[in-house]
């Protein structure tokens, strides 16, 4: 398949683009920084990366046509970079709906849905209570762009994990379509990408909002 990589850097991101290559995907990477993207490639010509404004739908036009899905793991790292998630969001719908293209799954976060049913009273009242607080803004920023990916009639799935970690790839994830995985609050980036690209041709992700754990 050709893919489309954004949010290519950082750490989820960089196990798309990987993995991908690794699976024989034909990648595109859309990066502000290429120094930032330390991936293997053995087959060069499988790997294009683009340098873009990631706000600009004209600019992202060329890597997103005739791509066959696009994966975005873009999102904000702190409050204070909040905003780029939704803004870089609209700009990816607007382009894949001038090229055409259909397929899209984001990485969003668990904590911007409802979250809580079969978890203990302490991770209900407190543990997430305080998460919440804490990314406010980043959250925020996520739950505007789930309203602009749902609202687009494209084929989208929102991937929503608990706090990401970076460990080893496992195979051994759990996913829950519709909701979050309960009692289980961290996965590792290796194993969310896994299961994005598991994804991009499972009919049954399909805009849906889909938990992802360990």
């Amino acid at each position: 398949m050709r893919l489309t990589v954004f949010g290519a850097t950082g750490g989820t991101g960089r196990q798309l683009v990987q993995q991908a290559l690794d699976a024989g995907h034909q990648v595109t990477a859309v990066v502000r920084d290429p120094a930032r993207l330390p991936v293997r490639n053995e087959e060069p010509a499988r790997l294009d990366v683009v340098t873009a404004d990631v706000t600009d739908p004209a600019a992202l036009a060329p890597a997103v046509a005739g791509r066959d899905a696009v994966l975005s793991a873009l999102g904000a790292p702190s409050n204070k970079a909040a905003g780029i998630a939704s803004r870089g969001t609209h700009a990816m719908l607007a382009a894949m709906a001038d090229g055409g293209v259909r397929r899209y799954i984001g990485v969003s976060a668990a904590p911007v849905v409802a979250w809580g049913e079969g978890e203990s009273l302490l991770f209900r009242r407190v543990a997430v209570p305080l998460v919440r607080r804490a990314l406010r803004a980043v959250y925020a920023d996520l739950a505007v762009m789930e309203e602009a990916v749902q609202a687009s009639g494209l084929d989208w799935t929102l991937v929503r994990p608990p706090k990401l970690t970076d460990g080893p790839a496992t195979g051994t994830y759990q996913r829950v379509v519709g909701g979050n995985v309960r009692r289980s609050h961290s996965v590792s980036r290796a194993d969310l990408a896994t299961a994005i690209l598991a994804m991009i041709d499972d009919p049954e992700t399909v805009r849906q909002g889909v938990g992802i754990a360990s």
